[in-house]
């Protein structure tokens, strides 16, 4: 009955100030929504287990790990390893092989890319799922050399594309294959997918084919092509620590087995590998990428919009209670407790917590469809659990806003408040407001200088010189879908392709390439002096066509490039980048130098041309040692597919005019897919654009609240002392001293704010600066534009307040008096 009074009572008295609820109202909303959607997004990356996923906590996934300077990890590696860890480790009890990639699905018209997965036969096991339709398929289906040519559907491929009827037995071409439907996967599952699910489950054994029918034949025996993950389940009682360390014993044996075939490979002593049982998620995996550690720096951020929020909301009650104190002293007087006015003001605080948390669920939402946008394609970032977690920090804001009215409203003398009259004792400085105040500020600062410095990284990455430019460029790339063609046909066909893409108007240059930036083409190099070229680095390689260099606009520093006669049988020539030249011949001209690629057999490569250094393995890699060789030139270098068209105008606006144009000359069921390298570039700068956005967003939403907690302050401040402002320009107070007086208020509590914000940014510096691109978490220049900014938040949350003191009438206080 108690509390139904309460509950009236507070609605009653947040009725009568909308105003303040409303402000109270929103400013919750934003913090608790933020924070919801930031969890929604955490949770998605990191730790949220994958559908119909049995026992979780007992599932890892497989990393391997290997040190060249530094400490390398991946989570894709050969076939070959996967068994030879499957066969030496003893502390699992299921273990699977996965792996993922865009196939073209569907036969003419109706086929297109969409996601799809290659799966051990074991790799089913790991899930409380039952087919929706059909069967799974079967050890005796996941075979080497060949696997079966069967095919599980995902549940969304087959609703959409055969609208969920019976196709049990029926033949689906996914890439050259043709592949046997013998069942449909449950909704919702898509295995360990990260983003979008997979249209179809093929046996990995299949799939290899699939993707890559000439490295097929050999996937099994040797270890060459980094393509799959592994994933393990453990032993009851068996932790990670014990699984890790039998993988590394495995994957040490496996290195040693290696050997045996590749001798160029160093010894395990030297490179210390080991095999981790980490996170099944990547983005939670050991070494986690930029991205990840992005994403819960912002996390953290989104908690101290919250705090900001609470501090705000804080304020803006003790400057409530503070104004009703004599209220409170004469239903003391009455007779009401202590105990019953601190629950009416933490059921109020309860109430507008809820009424918070209804506007922080649409705030998240607006929030999330931004993440979705920047980050994920596929899934939602809010669900039960989510909405769960916006309650919670609901929750936790209207203890945190009601303790401190809850604590003000039950102390103080009775008699004092009841002696005091309208202008007595009406203005008392709170340190609780105050310490609210310039906790805000200081919270706003270090939002300020973590936007500031990412606006900083992104522009660095933008501006910083690639040794390429990705803007002009398109990206063709050919599927022949197991067309039957043999080598010459196929060589052929490719020239044909090229001189097509040359004449397509508004195309100024063509070159045919091997592979793509940011994707990597190694072989062993030997070069005559030089005891290990492994341990100088990693050397990568691109084949292609005379035109490479200036299609996409790597300059030739030194020598020449190629031309028509450097193919065939011919004297073999590299291109290679200063770098590489450095590394290798220090202090020497390079031009006229020899190398060997693959064996130390092979016939000597002879050095051309150097080249400017260019971005191939990672944006952020200065590690840049490539090289490039002719196309038509003979093995070991593999054929290049893909072309680079340079041309003139917006490149993206001309993709489907350039694919149309190509897709004339593809004989059936081939056919080409365009893509512009600048997406690219793009995807690599997303992690910084990531941070840049929602840091900046964060940060102005702080700087917002704290200036709407600065003004209420001030305002309520010069309120409460109108009578004495009065009294002071009755006295020959100018209107400019009464102003300056405001302002030096607001100063004051913005400078202590402005520097408790900085020590805190500077002290969080060092764990700031991994995240940052070519800039300095201690830049000056951004302390000193933030401290200026919040200098200037604060005289424009003090101006209306001043003006209003400025103008207390004098005659008043006197008459009061």
């Amino acid at each position: 009955m108690q509390i139904s009074q309460d509950l009236r009572y507070a609605i009653r008295g947040l009725r009568r100030s909308r105003g303040f609820t409303a402000t109270v109202m929103i400013t919750l909303g934003l913090g608790i929504g933020v924070n919801a959607a930031m969890f929604g997004a955490i949770d998605r990356l990191m730790f949220r287990p994958f559908p119909y996923l049995r026992d979780p906590a007992s599932v890892n996934r497989v990393y391997l790990q290997s040190t060249r300077e530094r400490r390398f990890t991946s989570s894709t590696y050969q076939y070959t390893r996967y068994a030879d860890l499957a066969r030496w480790s003893s502390s699992f009890s299921q273990h699977a092989a996965v792996a993922e990639d865009q196939l073209a699905i569907g036969s003419s018209e109706e086929g297109r890319e969409l996601p799809a997965a290659g799966v051990s036969a074991s790799f089913f096991g790991f899930f409380d799922a039952r087919p929706a339709l059909g069967r799974f398929f079967d050890t005796t289906e996941d075979v080497v050399p060949r696997g079966a040519d069967v095919v599980v559907l995902g549940h969304g491929y087959w609703q959409s594309a055969f609208g969920g009827r019976n196709v049990l037995g029926e033949t689906l071409q996914v890439g050259p294959l043709f592949l046997t439907i013998v069942g449909v996967a449950p909704k919702g599952f898509v295995g360990i997918a990260e983003h979008e699910a997979p249209a179809v489950f093929v046996p990995i054994t299949t799939f290899a084919y699939a993707l890559n029918q000439g490295d097929a034949k050999s996937f099994a025996r040797r270890y060459h092509w980094d393509w799959m993950s592994m994933i393990v389940r453990r032993k009851p009682g068996v932790s990670p620590e014990a699984a890790t360390a039998d993988l590394t014993r495995a994957y040490v044996q496996s290195w040693n087995a290696q050997r045996l075939q590749d001798s160029w490979l160093p010894p395990a002593e030297t490179r210390l590998p080991r095999a981790v049982a980490g996170a099944i998620r990547l983005a939670a995996g050991p070494d986690a990428g930029l991205e990840s550690r992005t994403l819960l720096w912002v996390g953290g951020v989104a908690v101290i919009v919250l705090l900001i929020a609470c501090a705000n909301v804080t304020n803006l009650m003790v400057a409530r209670m503070l104004r009703h104190r004599r209220e409170i002293a004469v239903r003391l007087a009455l007779g009401s407790s202590r105990r019953r006015l601190a629950a009416q003001f933490v059921i109020e605080s309860t109430l507008l917590g809820v009424l918070g948390c209804l506007t922080g669920v649409v705030v998240a939402l607006w929030v999330s469809a931004g993440i979705q946008r920047l980050l994920i394609n596929d899934g939602s970032l809010l669900d039960w659990q989510t909405l769960l977690i916006a309650a919670a920090f609901a929750a936790a804001a209207g203890i945190l806003t009601a303790i401190g009215p809850a604590l003000l409203a039950v102390r103080g003398d009775l008699s004092t408040l009841l002696r005091a009259g309208m202008r007595e004792g009406s203005y008392q400085r709170s340190r609780t407001r105050s310490a609210l105040l310039i906790a805000q500020s200081a919270l706003s600062v270090m939002l300020l200088v973590g936007a500031g410095l990412f606006v900083r990284s992104l522009d660095n990455v933008r501006s910083q010189h690639l040794g390429w430019d990705p803007a002009p460029v398109l990206i063709v790339t050919p599927e022949y879908r197991g067309l039957a063609m043999d080598s010459s046909a196929k060589t052929a066909f490719r020239q044909r392709l090229l001189e097509t893409a040359r004449s397509i108007p508004g195309v100024e240059y063509v070159a045919r390439v091997n592979g793509l930036p940011f994707a990597t083409s190694t072989y062993p190099l030997f070069v005559q002096g030089i005891d290990s070229v492994q341990r100088l680095g990693r050397f990568n390689y691109q084949t292609t066509t005379p035109d490479y260099f200036n299609v996409v606009g790597t300059h030739i520093v030194r020598g020449r490039g190629f031309t028509a006669q450097d193919r065939g049988e011919g004297a073999r020539v590299a291109v290679v980048s200063e770098s590489m030249a450095r590394r290798l011949w220090p202090g020497k001209d390079p031009i006229g130098r020899c190398f060997r690629a693959e064996t130390p057999a092979t016939p000597c490569t002879t050095v051309i041309g150097v080249a400017e250094d260019a971005v191939q393995y990672s944006i952020t890699d200065t590690d840049r040692l490539l090289y490039y060789m002719p196309d038509e030139q003979p093995p070991p270098v593999r054929p290049a597919n893909r072309l680079f068209l340079r041309v003139r105008g917006d490149a993206p606006a001309q993709i489907e005019r350039v694919r149309r144009a190509l897709q004339r000359v593809m004989p059936a069921p081939a056919y080409v897919t365009v893509s512009s390298l600048e997406d690219l570039v793009a995807h690599q700068r997303r992690s910084w654009r990531l941070g840049a956005a929602l840091f900046v967003a964060f940060g102005a939403l702080a700087v917002i609240v704290a200036a709407v907690g600065l003004y209420g302050v001030i305002a309520y401040d010069v309120a409460q002392r109108m009578h004495e402002l009065g009294v002071r320009i009755a006295l020959g107070a100018q209107a400019w001293n009464i102003v300056r007086l405001v302002v030096e208020q607001a100063m004051s509590f913005a400078g202590a704010g402005v520097t408790l914000g900085v020590a805190a940014a500077v002290g969080a510096a060092r764990w700031v600066q991994p995240l940052l691109f070519q800039e300095s978490a201690r830049d000056p220049v951004i302390l000193a534009v933030v401290a200026l900014t919040l200098g200037i938040v604060a005289l424009v949350a003090s101006a209306a307040p001043a003006l209003r003191a400025s103008r207390a009438d004098p005659s008043t206080a006197l008459r009061s008096d």
